[in-house]
């Protein structure tokens, strides 16, 4: 099985190169980004050992196409995809935090509730809420951004603008934009028969002071989705959602004993296990886009890539 999880290219103009869990970022003459979305798998802030087979190419098309569908609402760093894995877009400085939005308790917000916790972020939850349950509004729980090996922590708004990580006109506009890209998320996923659970939103600012989206977005690594069809059956019955998200990955690795919690071991994915998450990437695309995913040649991936690269930016 043909991956690439690793690259080491010397692009035209390049001035250095940023490795994060996913994705790496190539710096061209302190001007465009070019950022090659990698078949890694990541969970608990963990890279597995093991790559999935055209998963940097279904998470750079998912996002290069939400890019497209919201750029009228909000703006972005890409210019274009001169690959299946790459995008190339304005060089930005990100903010230090990430913007996660929550409409429904799942996931990390369940956990935490389920363990007794009632403020998240700063954010108040009422008494009673059941896992999966539709928050009255959706609520917005930032986390810091972390850098390599490190994990994400929740803060709220208050520690943002105390410590001084993000100033309070620039987090008004970053809430403003990830309100407004959950909605038109929101709408989008209804089209297709889905509930756009929860996702989280980056953003950076431009050399001319603009604030831009930037990295991934609606994506099954960033976000959250429900099937609509039986959603409500589902929950009033105490049964669990079907959900097209990551979460069957941590899942896996929960029921094998790993939370990426120090001490314990990332249980062996075999290969059935890894084709078997590939194809689950691949239904996620086609369920989210509501196009059948064309498969790239991986043959040799990272030549394909570079030839596609260095004549994007030799034009």
């Amino acid at each position: 099985m043909n991956t690439i999880t690793k690259t080491d290219f010397n692009f035209p103009g390049q001035k250095s190169v940023y490795r994060g869990k996913v994705r790496e970022v190539y710096n061209i003459n302190d001007d465009l980004l070019v950022m090659v979305a990698t078949d890694r798998l990541s969970a608990f802030d963990v890279v597995m050992p093991k790559g999935i087979p055209y998963k940097g190419q279904i998470l750079n098309q998912i996002a290069t196409k939400f890019m497209r569908l919201t750029e009228d609402i909000v703006p972005n760093w890409l210019i274009d995809t001169p690959d299946p894995n790459v995008a190339v877009g304005h060089q930005c400085e990100p903010f230090k935090v990430e913007m996660v939005i929550r409409g429904y308790m799942s996931g990390h917000a369940a956990r935490e509730y389920a363990a007794g916790k009632r403020v998240l972020c700063g954010v108040e939850l009422v008494e009673g809420l059941k896992e999966n349950d539709k928050f009255p509004s959706p609520i917005i729980t930032p986390t810091t951004k972390a850098d390599n090996g490190e994990h994400d922590m929740d803060i709220s708004r208050e520690d943002i603008l105390t410590k001084g990580i993000v100033s309070e006109e620039d987090y008004l506009v970053l809430e403003k934009y990830t309100r407004a890209l959950f909605e038109r998320g929101t709408e989008i996923a209804a089209s297709r028969g889905l509930i756009l659970v929860d996702t989280k939103y980056e953003f950076g600012k431009t050399r001319d002071g603009k604030i831009v989206l930037i990295d991934e977005i609606h994506t099954p690594d960033s976000s959250r989705y429900f099937y609509a069809d039986g959603y409500q059956e589902r929950q009033n019955k105490g049964e669990a959602q079907k959900q097209l998200s990551k979460e069957f990955v941590r899942q896996w690795l929960i029921a094998n004993g790993f939370q990426g919690k120090d001490g314990q071991q990332i249980p062996e994915m075999t290969d059935e296990y890894i084709e078997s998450v590939s194809e689950r990437y691949i239904e996620l695309y086609e369920n989210i886009i509501g196009e059948k995913f064309a498969k790239a040649d991986i043959n040799d991936i990272n030549t394909r890539i570079e030839k596609n690269v260095v004549a994007f930016l030799n034009k």
